[in-house]
Order: C-alpha cells, then structure tokens, then sequence
C-alpha cells in the first residue's frame, strides 16, 4: 500500500487519543502554544544547523514522498526488457536507438543510450553504478536529517519542560498557577517525545526502506542493459531479472515466458513473504 506510512501515522495518533480520551483527558488540554513553539522552532532551527540550506529545503518535499509512497513494477520493467533484448537479438543493437526517446525513466534512457552509441559494458558498468551510489548517497543525506531531527526533539523538549519548570518555582506562591505551568511545563516533553517516535522516525525509515528499493530496482535495469548488450537469450534475461523479486511476487513473462525461480518448490523452502 503506497500511503502506509501516512496511515501508520494517522493510526499511532488515533491510538494515543483515543487512549486519552478512555483516561478521561481533555483534548483542549493538550494544546499548549508557548511548548508547541519551543519544540516547532527549537527542532527545525537545530536540524537546519545540521546540515545544508540545499539539504534542509529537500525535507518537505521527502516528507510528501515518503507520505505518498512509490511502488515500482518489477513485472513491468522485466516485460519492456525482454521485449528490447529480442528486438536487440533479432535487428542489433541499433535497432533500439528509435526507443531510447520513448523510455519516461532517465536512468534506463541514459543506459540504453550508452549501449547504442557502442560504450564498452565496463564503461557502461561503471556509469551506471557510479549513478546508483550517487543516488544512494542523497537518499542517506534525506533520510538522516529526519533521523537527526528525532533526536534533537525530545533534547529540546526536556529543555522546554526545564523552562517550565523554572517558571512554576517562580510562582509558589500563587497555587492556582501552579497547575497550568506545570501541564504546560511537561507537554513540552510530550511534544518532543510524540513527533520524535510517531513523525520523524517513521519518516525517516520510510525514506530509508524507499531508497534500498529503489538501488535494487536500478541494479536490476543494470543488469538487464548490460545482458541486452551481451545478446542474452531473452529467456534467460527474464529469469535472470526475476531474482531482484520476492517469490512470491514472480510470474510468467508474457514475452519471456520465464517461469517462476521457485516454481516447483517445497512449500517449506520457499522464502516467507
């Protein structure tokens, strides 16, 4: 489900709520301006601290992505691929040069563009993976200015509840203060603890979870290009790209015609899905 994240969230939140709520808390209660203010500026003026302006401007646009979800279709690409490797096979290398234009992916157009223009498959290789590891690297940089941002929040919220707390000793000798301050002092806290574990975190690990499927995608188109330029038996190719799926998601080709890895398989020894 692509949205998993945002319902994992909205779910963790309904959760705690309605805990409340059966507790006899008072929603209203829970909002605090001053605290919300603390952990809001406190949060994002340290993360921003922490890394790139170019860095810090990206993590709305992360945040949306990893709310959103991708899915790529390993099924989709292995059929566009075994399609190209028998045009390849049957009218060279050339031949594809009129497709090249038509791929959306940018990754896959430039690959396949080196393969027509006769690049070396060492060279085609080292481009291609030099491209993985560079996209890798800014899927890192992502993913860990949420995780650093999970932890600043609770350090700022013990702080914003420290501030609080100095306030509630400055009025003992008004009782009926004491109450608010101390409420306000400690939804710091909560506030700091609650977007670390049920924002950020989940956020963060999103991205990361994204990013290992996407190399593997991206290894897979690699490994086709490079079988497309060796003049592999489409066949084969199918086979050989269904090993970047999950078992369970495999199936027939409709123009490899390549079975299932594990057709045939002991239920036992086949992967847990």
């Amino acid at each position: 489900m692509k949205a998993i994240t945002a319902i994992g969230i909205g779910v963790g939140i309904g959760g705690i709520m309605l805990g409340a709520l059966m507790e006899g808390t008072n929603p209203v209660s829970l909002i605090n301006i001053p605290a919300l203010l603390i952990i809001t500026g406190g949060t994002i003026g340290v993360t921003m601290a922490s890394t790139s302006f170019d860095g810090f401007k990206t993590m709305p646009t992360l945040a949306i992505k990893a709310f959103k979800g991708e899915d790529h279709d390993p099924s989709h690409t292995i059929e566009s691929m075994v399609e190209l490797a028998e045009k390849a096979r049957r009218n060279g290398l050339l031949a594809l040069e009129e497709d090249v234009n038509k791929i959306d992916d940018a990754y896959t157009r430039k690959g396949l563009q080196l393969v027509v223009d006769g690049t070396d498959s060492d060279l085609v290789r080292t481009i291609l993976e030099s491209e993985i590891d560079a996209m890798a690297e800014r899927h890192h940089h992502g993913a860990l200015n949420y995780q650093s941002a999970s932890g600043f929040a609770p350090t700022i919220g013990i702080l914003g509840t420290v501030m609080g707390l100095v306030v509630v000793l400055s009025h003992l000798d008004e009782p009926s203060k004491l109450g608010p301050h101390i409420a306000g002092a400690f939804l710091a806290t909560l506030y700091g603890v609650g977007s670390a574990n049920i924002i950020f975190l989940p956020i963060a690990n999103k991205l990361k979870e994204m990013s290992a499927e996407e190399v593997n995608h991206r290894t897979m188109v690699l490994e086709a290009i490079l079988s497309i330029q060796a003049g592999d038996n489409p066949r084969v190719l199918a086979e050989k790209l269904e090993s970047f799926v999950p078992p369970k998601k495999r199936g027939k080709q409709s123009s490899g015609g390549a079975a299932p890895a594990d057709a045939g398989e002991p239920e036992p020894l086949k992967e847990a899905a």
